[in-house]
Order: structure tokens, then sequence, then C-alpha cells
């Protein structure tokens, strides 16, 4: 890689630079609706373990499902791997010095399982709480709320080699970490969220193999998902006093035309990317039409009594992940993608502008995923915990900016009409390892140079920024 940044300005290795104030948007283009900002939104930004990290083998961490995974021939691109990411490990206080100079009030990242506890099990290794610690404690000293998640896709090696998460055991291990980590931390951090995008642990990681541990077993994954929301009922227990929650990577599903098939489609694809997830968590049960769908997979002989009461546990708040609405068809031959039970739907084009991972870029979906989840749960806290863009732009990222303010816009627009929002991360502060695209993409406010780990402000940073200001001053 080039020692340079994307500017072709040289910068001393680990120094925020700023770009050259000619080439940054004016300093009063608020859009109109920032004044829906209610006084104590909370404004943040959001990371996770293995794409920032990196030092995956210092201070008694243990291998992840990722390491090996990335390790694999083939599985991630130029077979780039997270073991040294953005090097946030080494250079944190760099990090939280930066989004204090940004205005961030809140920051959310996850805690490494295999850093904290790398069996997954047993002995816990305290110079990986101990890293954890002095992040919160730099965060606290900054005046920056430190918002951790739990669990971000990256599994102790060991649990995977024991079954992973179609093993029912896995869901009884989180719960102990779970324990570890509020017994540690909790006395400082009020808000915890248990897993981030189940969806994506389940389905990308044991039925289309996209993801670490890389398995292609549908009636696995559906096993996968069961458990994984049971751990998070089984977190919520082991953690008693906390506020707690969970980020489902949520979206708003169109049928392509309103012909009863596509209609079909359309339920199909909610119902295994929404709702399998929220039913269990707001309702206690499963949606009828789902399990139906999956009965050519098997009887769900995994689902004990008990566990639907576990999983459904009063949530403190929900953090949705938005990034792109899906439009769907049905299709007259069997399509490969990540839905168990519903291989005659397609995903389709609906000619929108897309980000560079090829995601359509349309905030009303945003807006029509809040707008949903107040009807159905009117009285459930909700939190924007990741939006963004990949865009490889350099520094001058005008897409960007476009994309986070038609977005914060539709976030506007839910509080200008009564829902219950509460605060909005941007995905991500910084660029980083994008799990199996590697480092292709760049997803972060922020530039990181990774031959030199130089970080350097993009003009989204720097409209963030005065988004935040604007609004907390």
């Amino acid at each position: 890689m080039s020692t340079a940044t994307e500017s072709g300005v040289q910068h001393q290795p680990g120094v925020p630079h700023e770009p050259d104030a000619r080439h940054r948007p004016g300093q009063d283009d608020l859009p109109h609706w920032a004044g829906a900002f209610p006084p104590g939104f909370l404004w943040g930004a959001a990371t996770s373990s293995y794409q920032i990290e990196g030092a995956v083998t210092e201070d008694g961490r243990g291998p992840s499902i990722w390491d090996t995974f990335s390790a694999t021939p083939g599985a991630v691109e130029r077979g780039d791997t997270g073991a040294v990411a953005a090097d946030h490990y080494h250079r944190y206080r760099d990090d939280v010095a930066m989004m204090a100079g940004m205005g961030l009030g809140a920051y959310r990242f996850s805690l490494a399982w295999p850093r904290i506890q790398p069996d997954g099990t047993g002995a816990v290794n305290q110079r990986g709480l101990d890293f954890y610690r002095r992040l919160v404690d730099t965060l606290l000293e900054r005046g920056i709320q430190p918002w951790p998640t739990l669990y971000h896709w990256d599994l102790p090696q060991p649990l995977e080699d024991a079954g992973g998460w179609p093993a029912r055991d896995t869901a009884l291990r989180f719960a102990d970490y779970a324990a570890v980590v509020h017994d540690a931390l909790g006395d400082r951090i009020p808000n915890w969220t248990t897993l981030n995008e189940p969806w994506c642990s389940a389905f990308l990681g044991y039925a289309t193999g996209r993801h670490a541990p890389g398995r292609r077993d549908p009636a696995g994954a559906l096993r996968a998902a069961h458990h994984l929301m049971l751990g998070h009922g089984l977190a919520v227990q082991a953690m008693p006093g906390a506020q707690v929650g969970i980020t489902l990577n949520l979206t708003d599903v169109r049928a392509l035309t309103h012909q009863a098939l596509d209609v079909d489609a359309a339920r199909r694809i909610d119902g295994m990317q929404n709702r399998l997830f929220l039913d269990p968590l707001l309702r206690g049960a499963y949606p009828t039409d789902v399990m139906d769908d999956l009965l050519p997979l098997g009887r769900p002989d995994h689902i004990r009594d008990g566990d639907l009461r576990t999983i459904s546990a009063p949530l403190a708040f929900l953090g949705v992940n938005y990034y792109s609405p899906m439009l769907v068809a049905a299709s007259d031959t069997a399509q490969e993608h990540a839905y168990p039970g519903s291989p005659k739907v397609r995903i389709a084009d609906g000619g929108r502008p897309k980000t560079a991972m090829g995601w359509e870029i349309d905030a009303d979906g945003l807006l029509a995923l809040l707008v949903r989840l107040n009807g159905e749960h009117p009285s459930l806290p909700l939190y924007v915990t990741e939006n963004g863009a990949a865009v490889d732009e350099g520094l001058r990222d005008v897409t960007r900016v476009g994309y986070l303010e038609s977005h914060i816009g539709a976030c506007a627009q839910a509080l200008a009409i009564g829902i219950d929002l509460r605060g909005y991360f941007v995905w991500s502060l910084l660029d980083n390892f994008e799990w199996s695209f590697g480092y292709r993409h760049r997803f972060g406010i922020v530039h990181v140079d990774y031959a030199t780990q130089r970080r350097t402000l993009k003009d989204s940073a720097h409209w963030y920024a005065r988004l935040i200001r604007g609004r907390t001053r």
C-alpha cells in the first residue's frame, strides 16, 4: 500500500490530519430539519472488535472463528485478515480523543469474547478485560458514553469446534460470558447490547458460508438463529440491573409487483429477515407462517419449552441497523441466497443509485421501518445503531455526506411524527476490515491509511461533527 493519503499528502503516522479547509462543505449548511432533534438525543459512531482492534495474538487473546476463516484460502478477498486492521488496540486513546474532537456523545463498540475468555468458557483473561476497562475509562474521561455490544460475530474458535451456534451449549456459555463482563464493567456502563445482527451470524455464517465459520447447512443455520436468540435472553438474566437491548439488521422489504407470487415472496423474506427475530423477542412466539415455510428443513425440535419465555425478556431498547431496502420477486427457478425455506425468491434491482457494496440508497426505507416498529411496539425505545455507506471516494466523500443527510433526515421525520427514537450511530467511525470483502471497501467517516495507521477526517466526519455541535451547543 502507498504511504501517502488519498489526497497525496504525507503526514506523521498516527496523527489525525485535517483535510484542506478549501475542500470542506460550508460551515453554516445544517439541514433545515436539524431542529427536530431534542436535547439529549444521542449522537454516536459504531465499530466492532475484529474489524478494528488488530492485536489478535496479544495479551492472551485466543483465536476466533474470523481468525480461522480469514486464514482459509479464498474465504476473504486478497487473503486479507483482521490481524492488524485499524490497530485500535494500541491506538484507542488517540481514537477516543478524535471522537471527543468530533463531539460524539456515545461510542458503540463490541467486546472480543476470545480476548476475555480465550476458550469461550472457564478462565477469564484479565489482560483482555483490562483493555476494555481502559477503553471505558478513557471514554468516560472524555464525556463519551460507552455502548458495548457483547457479541459482534467473533466466536471463540474452541466453541465453534464444539458445535458453534447450532449447538445449544453455546447459548449457555454466552450467558456465562455476559455475567463475567457485566461483573467487571457494569458499575460504569448502564446500556448494553447483547448481539449484533444475529441474522448475519446465523445465515451468512451457517447457511451460505460467506461469513465465518463458513458452513453451508441451512438446517444448522436455523438452530443457530434460535440459540443466538436464546443466548440473548439468558444474557439478559445474567446482567441484573443493566439496561439491555439487542441490535437487529432490519429492512423494508417490498414486493416488485402487486401480483400474488411477488407479494408472497415479500412475505417470506420479511419473515426471515425481520419477523423471525422480532416476533420471539417482542411477542414471545415465532411467526406461524415462517415456521410453515421452514418445515421442509425439518421439525424445530431444538426449540424447547420455556425458550421463548427466556428470549422475550423485556428489552430496554431495540437497536436498528439499516442500510438499504430490499425489493423481491418470485422466481421460476431456485436461487442461491441466505433465506432458507424460500428458494424460489429472487432479489430484484430497484434502479436506484448504489453504494460501493451494491446496496441501493433509499432513506424512505428507514423511515418506513421506524414507522412500522413504532406502530407494532409503541412503548419500545428505538436507536439507529448502524447506518452508513461504503463509498470509495477518498476524503471528499460527497456520496456519503448525501447518504447521511438523507437518512438522518428520515430520523428527523420519525421524531416529528412522535416516534420514540433516542439516538443515531453512524457506521462506521473508521475504515476497517469489511469481513469477506477485506479492505476493498471503506465505510469509515475517518480515513485509515493501513500502511501507516494515520487517521484523516473525511468530509462526512466534518459534516457529522457540525450537525452534532449544531444540535448540542
